[in-house]
């Protein structure tokens, strides 16, 4: 005889409010700002670094969408996963990658109220100026994404890869 487990989940909780719905001129500005943000980035790049963001924001929508993006674009779950720690598992990228991820973390941080001259030389030698600046560019707007997605506690696991895309 088998039994049947039931499997009982904590319950999801509400979006505090609809922001996009109240604010749609912010929510088609932010889009336009996210979109030119994004160009010339590698799509991968650019959702690890938007993964590793909301990582440090603990905005779960956010975690949601762009690791649901970032498999569709192509990238492991492995490398994923490890973005936790990314610090102790540099081997699994590359080292613009890690240019990249160390920059993500001083400007989301900015726990000495400044980007440290290192970090940001580290990236200016892995990344061409006009490339850098969109890097900059990409990591402030997921940034503020995150900041909408926590203070409105938008609900994470209703997204399908590339629907905001």
């Amino acid at each position: 005889m088998t039994t049947e487990e039931t499997v009982r989940y904590a319950p999801e909780h509400p979006a505090r409010l609809a922001w996009a719905q109240h604010a749609p001129e912010v929510y088609k500005a932010m889009l336009r700002l996210d979109t030119a943000a994004r160009q010339g980035l590698d799509p991968r790049l650019l959702e690890l670094v938007k993964i590793r963001a909301s990582q440090l924001n603990h905005c779960a929508f956010c975690l949601d969408m762009h690791s649901k993006d970032a498999l569709a674009a192509g990238e492991s779950v492995e490398r994923i996963i490890q973005l936790g720690a990314w610090q102790e598992s540099k081997h699994f990228y590359t080292e613009k990658e890690v240019a990249a991820l160390e920059l993500t973390d001083a400007v989301t941080v900015l726990t000495d109220g400044f980007v440290p001259d290192e970090v940001y030389d580290q990236a200016a030698k892995h990344f061409e100026e006009a490339e850098l600046a969109q890097l900059i560019a990409a990591i402030t707007v997921i940034n503020a994404w995150n900041r909408f997605g926590v203070t409105c506690r938008m609900v994470p696991g209703h997204y399908e890869a590339g629907q905001h895309q």
